[in-house]
């Protein structure tokens, strides 16, 4: 059993801030699926998955992010940046690992970790 989703998805936007990411916005959702935070890292624009746990016993939170899951977020990412007029922009994939073992939550931060299959 995990903390809350939200409380994860604080934890790791507030790690994100200190990292220099800006973050435009949270919970994006459209007909593709949802996104839990998308941010920007300088031009880049980076769209995170969130996942947390509260021990790793049955892997690390970032296992957690399935093929199928890779898939709707594609999806979102793509539908958001054509909502937003950028199709062209340079883009990415980041997973943030909440992991709540001990006093406060361990969290790790995996850069461009897939890409799209079709893009």
């Amino acid at each position: 059993m995990s903390k809350p989703g939200s409380a994860a998805e604080d934890a790791a936007e507030a790690f994100l801030q200190r990292q220099g990411y800006r973050i435009l916005r949270r919970n994006y959702r459209c007909p593709a699926g949802e996104i839990d935070i998308v941010a920007r890292e300088k031009k880049v624009f980076c769209f995170v998955e969130v996942k947390s746990r509260n021990s790793d016993a049955c892997g690390s939170p970032a296992e957690a992010v399935t093929p199928e899951k890779r898939r709707r977020l594609c999806r979102a990412a793509a539908w958001y940046l054509s909502e937003s007029g950028n199709e062209d922009a340079i883009s990415r994939f980041d997973v943030v690992a909440v992991l709540y073992e001990g006093a406060g939550p361990e969290i790790e931060l995996y850069k461009d970790a897939f890409e799209c299959e079709e893009r």
